[in-house]
This record gives structure tokens, C-alpha cells and sequence, in this order.
């Protein structure tokens, strides 16, 4: 006879599910929304605590399951516009995991049971398995995540940028890369209503006409437009995962750069 703890059941079930919600969200380049995926799991935890309690066994059926995992997944993931993707790559992981724990155990040699200790040591070797998979992937791809610094007229603001080499955007009086950045992310840089808004970032040439000095124009190329401009501003310091890049010239885009918020800026390698 097997003796099962409720808190125990709580917790680990709570603790995976998080560490699979954001496991899933990084990979589908997903914002991390680090308390909507807590409070999904802390659901996950408490619906796999219910199963053990007498006269709720039913929801051990197939498709309450199914119905848990839809709401887990609502709940972590509602507010993205990629809902289907994340909530997809999320399963996915959650099978990889699963498959991962029961590998390790078969080839320890200890029973297959849900054990806190097991399947937290199982974890970290699943873990540190996937991390080193998809870090090597995304050297090979040449695309990551960065954080950058900015400062600008003793102003600076955070932003998690995309290192992607397909941009090659250059700034042609200094030979540096551009960075693309989301125009919203970039207002803690400049003093109240300094920052351009979307509508004045939508016709640059303008703007630069009536703002003067300190602007410049991008001519850039993409899907669906041949030749736009982007307006910019060179800030007099950028540091990039800690590296300082010097002044580089930043370009403000009127829409998001991410269309699922994992990232706010675009920057070359």
C-alpha cells in the first residue's frame, strides 16, 4: 500500500508545472508572465491534489485531465496572440519532461514512482539537458535573446532584445549595427512627452521635420515593404549582456517587434 501526502502531491505538481509553463514560454518566444504561470500551476497543483482525495477520483478521467490542461494553459497563456502555439509547445514539453523523468529512472535502476525526491533530481537532469540542447540550437541558428542598457541624455532603460544575424541594418557613417527598437519600450529615455508616439512614428520624415536636431531617418527594407523609413535617435550608450557597445544608433518602430512580447528590440550580430 502506497501512502500519498497531499502537500506533497501540492507541491510537486505546483513546482513542475511552473518550471514547464516557463520552459514552454521561452521557446515560443513568449513574454514571461512569471505570475499568471504561477498561478497556472499552483491550479495544476491543487487539481492533482484533489485526485488523491476520496469521492474526487473521477478526475482522473481522460478528459478532465484534457479540461485541466486547457485551463492551465488559458490561465498561463490567455493573453498572448499566439495562444494555440504556446499552449501547444507547452504540452510538448510537458510530454518531453515526462518521457525524460521515466528514461532517468528506468536507467537508475529505482522504481517508477512519483517521488518528491526522484522526480526533482529527474527534473534538474531534464533540465540541464534541455538547456544545453537549445542554447547550442540557438547559437547554430544565430539567434538569441540579449539584455540591453540604454542611456541617453543620463536616462536608461532596460530591454530584451532578439540578436538575430538577419539584421543587417548599419548605420553608414559609423559602420555599427542599428538596433530596431519598439517604440513604447524606449519612453523611460527621453523626459515626459519627448517620447515620439506610435501615430508620429508611422509618418518619420515629419517628425524629424518638426522635432530638428538629435533625429535621423533609416531607409530599411522588409516582407511587404520595399522601401520604408524608420525614424532614429543615436543614444550615447549601449551595453549588451553587460558588453559596452558604445553610442549606437537606436530606430523606433511604430509596432512591436515580437509578435508574442518575448522580445522589444532587434539587434545585429
Amino acid at each position: 500500500m502506497t501512502t500519498v501526502y497531499i502537500d506533497e502531491v501540492f507541491f510537486l505538481n505546483a513546482l513542475v508545472d511552473y518550471l514547464l509553463l516557463l520552459c514552454a514560454a521561452k521557446l515560443a518566444g513568449e513574454e514571461l508572465r512569471r505570475w499568471s504561470f504561477g498561478l497556472a500551476a499552483i491550479l495544476g497543483g491543487v487539481y492533482a491534489a484533489l485526485v488523491f482525495l476520496p469521492g474526487w477520483d473521477f478526475l482522473a478521467h481522460p478528459l478532465c485531465k484534457l479540461c485541466a490542461g486547457v485551463l492551465i494553459v488559458l490561465v498561463a497563456y490567455g493573453r498572448s496572440h499566439r495562444l494555440l502555439r504556446a499552449g501547444l509547445t507547452f504540452l510538448g514539453t510537458a510530454a518531453a519532461f515526462g518521457g525524460g523523468v521515466l528514461a532517468l529512472q528506468m536507467l537508475s535502476g529505482t522504481p517508477v514512482i512519483p517521488d518528491l525526491k526522484g522526480v526533482c533530481l529527474s527534473a534538474a537532469g531534464c533540465y540541464a539537458f534541455l538547456t544545453l540542447l537549445f542554447r547550442r540550437g540557438a547559437r547554430h541558428s544565430g539567434r538569441e535573446l540579449a539584455q540591453v542598457k540604454l542611456t541617453y541624455q543620463g536616462r536608461s532603460c532596460q530591454l530584451t532584445a532578439l540578436v538575430d544575424t538577419g539584421n543587417t541594418l548599419t548605420d553608414s557613417l559609423t559602420g555599427k549595427s542599428i538596433m530596431v527598437a519598439q517604440g513604447e519600450a524606449l519612453g523611460a529615455l527621453f523626459r515626459p512627452g519627448e517620447c515620439p508616439t506610435s501615430e508620429e512614428l508611422r509618418d518619420p520624415l515629419s517628425t524629424m521635420t518638426r522635432r530638428g536636431a538629435g533625429w535621423r531617418l533609416v531607409p530599411y527594407r522588409a516582407v511587404g515593404v520595399d522601401r520604408g523609413l524608420l525614424l532614429a535617435c543615436k543614444v550615447d550608450e549601449a551595453r549588451v549582456n553587460g558588453q559596452d557597445r558604445g553610442p549606437i544608433l537606436v530606430a523606433l518602430s511604430p509596432t512591436p517587434v515580437s509578435d508574442g512580447g518575448g522580445y522589444t528590440a532587434l539587434l545585429g550580430a
